[in-house]
């Protein structure tokens, strides 16, 4: 009974997971009579097309904002391990601030992002920053910051000291510790970090819809321009998220060795 409950409870979570998903895909691939078909059979038995596919890509932006969206998260997400990385290490291995500095950089994740909206749009109003990837970046940038030196704090604490004593008394440097000791040890917790950044620059949509116009605008605010007032253009929506979520499962789907590890780092001490 216990195995039969578990694999009841299993599938019902993989179901609630999965299901959206594959509706999106199936939704993609339907045409405009079969979406809006009450019929249940119609709803996984029809004839697949590619005309919304084709419409996303003949008679929407899509390219553009798929390319805005890669810009904006990849250098956003690049940026933020290159700062997050020596923060965190700096924080947990020489306590630098006392304890002030890293409390204010994690702080500024703790107020609604709303709060923030209106004095950031000022703000990059008058400095021209306004529809822009170079703004876009450095927004995320600084959201995304306090929450990664928040993460790699946790797992740089997790590395004992110990062997980086070892290693200067074997003559090593610092830049040389972290190099071939504490970047192969953190890779986990990296991973773990970089995905999470750039799934979260991936799909964030307030600040993006309030700092971009037509440059830099990027997919999640592409899709919602197909809930028009008058109908909801399902099928083109579908393709458009379909292939919109594509890049962060592919980015979880090769990194998941670390994510899988990053997940567990540190649960159990010897």
């Amino acid at each position: 009974m216990r195995r039969i409950a578990f694999w009841m409870v299993t599938f019902v979570i993989l179901f609630v997971f999965i299901f959206p998903i594959l509706w999106v895909y199936l939704t993609s691939i339907k045409g405009k009579v079969d979406i809006y078909s009450l019929e249940f059979s119609k709803q996984f038995i029809f004839s697949p097309t590619v005309d919304n596919f084709i419409h996303l890509f003949y008679k929407t932006p899509f390219l553009q904002e798929i390319t805005s969206t890669f810009i904006v998260a990849v250098a956003s997400t690049v940026l933020v391990m290159l700062v997050a990385l020596p923060a965190a290490y700096s924080f947990a291995r020489f306590n630098t601030g006392y304890g002030h500095l890293l409390f204010v950089t994690i702080s500024t994740r703790m107020f609604p992002a709303a709060v923030a909206a209106i004095p950031f749009f000022f703000a990059f109003k008058a400095l021209g920053l306004l529809d822009t990837h170079f703004g876009l970046t450095m927004l995320y940038l600084y959201f995304n910051v306090s929450f990664a030196v928040f993460l790699l704090f946790g797992f740089f604490r997790e590395i004992p000291v110990e062997l980086e004593q070892a290693a200067m008394i074997d003559r090593y440097g610092r830049l040389a510790i972290l190099r071939k000791i504490i970047f192969p040890l953190i890779k986990p917790g990296a991973a773990i970090t970089a995905v999470f950044c750039l799934v979260f620059a991936w799909n964030e949509f307030l600040f993006a819809f309030l700092f971009t116009r037509l440059y830099a605008k990027p997919l999640s605010v592409g899709l919602s321009n197909f809930w028009a007032t008058i109908e909801i253009q399902w099928g083109p929506m579908s393709a458009g998220a379909a292939l919109a979520i594509l890049p962060t499962l592919t980015a979880a789907w090769f990194m998941q060795r670390y994510i899988i590890r990053g997940l567990t780092f540190g649960a159990v001490k010897g």
